[in-house]
């Protein structure tokens, strides 16, 4: 079995694209990220958001944009995407998160077969 090995400078250049679309800035250049682990595949990537009051539509889609941009990494079959500092983390991470319902979803984002 070959395990394809993900690209860091890739990953980080992926997550360097991504802006805040209130401030208009990459979320690279304002520090907003706190974590990111890749291990066989899979990415996790933690940020935090500007304020805890930041607009959720927002905060969505960084987390949804860092997902989408990782997911186009050769090698990666997985994104987890955790924002931390904002009145509703858990709603938005959860959001990102969960597995894509349709069968023409990446094996990693389908939802588990009953």
């Amino acid at each position: 079995m070959s395990t394809e090995q993900v690209d860091i400078k890739e990953v980080q250049r992926q997550i360097s694209k991504i802006v805040d679309p209130e401030i208009g800035m990459p979320i690279v250049e304002m520090n907003l990220i706190d974590k990111l682990d890749i291990k066989d595949g899979q990415v996790d990537v933690e940020y935090h958001a500007t304020t805890q009051y930041c607009p959720p539509v927002f905060a969505l889609k960084i987390s949804q944009d860092l997902k989408d941009n990782l997911m186009q990494v050769k090698g990666v079959k997985g994104v987890k995407v955790l924002v931390t500092g904002h009145y509703f983390a858990d709603a938005i991470n959860r959001q990102v998160n969960k597995p894509a319902a349709g069968p023409d979803a990446p094996p990693s984002e389908q939802a588990p077969k009953q």
